[in-house]
């Protein structure tokens, strides 16, 4: 493989993963975060780069051992002159004011992944095309997650728990999807992709959407009151639970069949993803060696599994879904329910259809604009 540049953009879990893993595979690579978020930044600064532990509680990990990184700042300037791709992680409510802080130094060289994007393609074209950058043709691409199962263990210290088998990801607009782009994901990515149509197909593809919301929402009282003590997806995941995901995941199939999407079933999906070949959803959360290495459920109702997924994932899919006639009634109680417990309105505060620039769109009509 070819050294290239990257600019990875977040230092949270997926960023400095990410940051580890590009130089593992021979990258030049800097990792940027703002000063307010610059902990972990500064953490790979002092040590020269990132480590991968061997182990956590007798448990092998993937990857282990340390890596240089060849730049950790929190000046965007400086991030952006660095390289021509631009790999974004972080949560889906902090994708909006990072752009906004690299707006002025994007060039039309730069490729922007996001990981995963919760359609955010369409928000960030909607964003420049608003900006005074309007104009500049920048190439994005949303994927439906991040390649690895992971968890900061410290100042720049990472826990690698698994690794996707493959990536879905998608190239925005239409005009970018080509064979050039193509090939920079395929250096990008320590995985192989598996390129979509449309980042609306990323959104409804993003496996998240019913192992998170659903799960930590039914939950929410063992997690708030005995914080800790769970293995989330074997603990959280019951014979009940399971067949209330199943049929919140037959209202997202409907919702891509409206949109000419023949979407993977969650069971389908993780079973691709993970080379896994369980019966049921409930036999694969209760027997994935990769997602049950580490004790890290959710502790409160404002964790990320409710906070970003809720609105940012789950709302847009429902309003998708009310803009083709339908009512997913399992979809909206979960949402429901996180506004109950966040005090929140999320078909406000979340990735609207307006906020895609799709508000009062008719089904082919959102189709022609992705």
């Amino acid at each position: 493989m070819s050294m290239t540049r990257i600019t990875v953009i977040g230092a949270g879990n997926g960023g400095v993963t990410a940051a580890y893993h590009f130089s593992r595979m021979g990258h030049e690579v800097c990792l940027f975060d703002t000063e307010e978020f610059g902990a972990q930044v500064k953490a790979v600064q002092a040590a020269g780069g990132i480590r991968a532990e061997e182990e956590h509680l007798g448990d092998p990990l993937l990857l282990p051992g340390f890596q240089k990184v060849a730049k950790a700042t929190t000046d965007p300037e400086e991030a952006l002159s660095f390289a021509d791709n631009l790999v974004m992680i972080c949560p889906s409510y902090a994708q909006e004011p990072l752009f906004e802080r690299i707006l002025p130094f994007l060039r039309e060289e730069h490729l922007l992944l996001t990981m995963p994007g919760n359609f955010a393609a369409l928000v960030l074209k909607k964003k420049l095309e608003e900006s005074e950058r309007a104009g500049l043709s920048l190439t994005f691409a949303d994927s439906i997650s991040i390649p690895w199962a992971t968890r900061l263990n410290g100042p720049a210290t990472v826990d690698i728990m698994g690794l996707k088998e493959f990536l879905p990801v998608s190239l925005y607009p239409k005009e970018k999807r080509t064979k050039e782009n193509e090939e920079r994901i395929r250096e990008i990515l320590p995985i192989p992709p598996e390129f979509l149509r449309s980042p609306l197909e990323a959104g409804l593809e993003n496996i998240n959407f019913g192992g998170h919301p659903l799960m930590t929402t039914v939950n929410i009282g063992l997690l708030e009151n005995f914080p800790g003590h769970f293995t989330y997806y074997a603990d959280c995941c019951s014979p009940a639970t399971a067949r209330a995901a199943d049929r919140m995941d037959k209202e997202r199939l409907a919702v891509g069949k409206a949109y000419g999407y023949q979407l993977r079933t969650e069971l389908e999906a993780m079973n691709a993803l993970y080379a896994s070949h369980a019966k049921s959803v409930y036999e694969f959360n209760r027997g994935s060696v990769t997602h049950g290495k580490v004790k890290s459920a959710p502790s409160k109702s404002t964790d990320r599994y409710i906070s970003e997924d809720v609105p940012y994932l789950l709302v847009p899919i429902a309003e998708l879904a009310h803009a083709a006639g339908q009512h997913p009634v399992i979809m909206e109680s979960v949402i429901h329910l996180a506004e109950a417990y966040n005090d929140a309105d999320y078909f406000a505060e979340g990735r609207t259809l307006e906020k895609m620039g799709l508000a009062g769109l008719k089904p082919e009509e959102i189709r022609e604009r992705v």
